[in-house]
C-alpha cells in the first residue's frame, strides 16, 4: 500500500518522493523511498529543482532541520536508509550520527570507531560520500591536528553548519 502523496511508477513500485527547502547552505533536497529517508542533499550551484512529491517523512525531514537551524533542535529522529555504500562506509555513517552536536572529532578517530584504525583515506571518501548531510554530521569531522578538514559542499559551508552549533576549532 502506498503512503499518501506517493505515485507508482511504471512497474507498481513507489516512486521516490522529494520536497525542496531554503537554507541557509542553499537549497536542499530530501528523497524518501518506501518509508525511509534516502537522501539529504545540498544542490549544486545551477542544480535545478525537480518536481516536488513530498511525504510526510521529507516534511518531517524538514521541519526537524528548520528547527535545527533555528537552534531549537540538537538531534534527529528521522528513518534513514543506509543500505547504499561498503559495509565499512555505512559504518562510518552509523558512527557519525552518534557525535553530539558541538562536538568534533578527527577522521582518524572516526576510521576507529568504525572498526579500523588505519583507514583514514576510506574514512574520508565515507565522510564525502554521506547520503544525509547536516543529519548525518560530516561537518563534525576534523583533521587530526584541530583544523576544518574538507567538506563536499564546500569549507565555507561547513564554517556555517559549525557556527550555528557554537563549535570552535584549535586550529583555523
Amino acid at each position: 500500500m502506498c503512503a499518501p502523496n506517493s505515485v507508482l511508477n511504471d512497474f507498481g513500485d513507489r516512486a521516490m518522493n522529494v520536497e525542496y527547502m531554503k537554507t541557509p547552505l542553499g537549497t536542499i533536497r530530501i528523497q524518501e523511498q518506501e518509508g525511509k529517508l534516502t537522501g539529504i542533499h545540498l544542490l549544486t550551484d545551477g542544480e535545478p529543482e525537480g518536481v516536488e512529491q513530498p511525504s510526510e517523512i521529507t516534511r518531517e525531514a524538514a521541519k526537524q532541520l528548520l528547527e535545527y537551524f533555528r537552534g531549537k533542535r540538537t538531534e534527529f529522529d528521522l528513518p534513514l536508509d543506509f543500505s547504499k555504500g561498503s559495509p565499512f562506509m555505512r559504518e562510518v555513517w552509523k558512527q557519525m550520527a552518534q557525535i553530539p552536536y558541538g562536538k568534533t572529532i578527527s577522521y582518524g578517530k572516526l576510521a576507529e570507531k568504525a572498526g579500523n584504525k588505519k583507514a583514514c583515506r576510506a574514512c574520508g571518501t565515507a565522510v564525502g560520500r554521506n547520503p544525509f548531510i547536516i543529519v548525518v554530521p560530516c561537518h563534525r569531522v576534523i583533521k587530526g591536528d584541530g583544523s576544518i578538514g574538507g567538506f563536499a559542499p564546500g569549507v565555507d559551508k561547513k564554517r556555517i553548519l559549525m557556527n550555528v552549533e557554537g563549535i570552535e576549532l584549535c586550529r583555523k
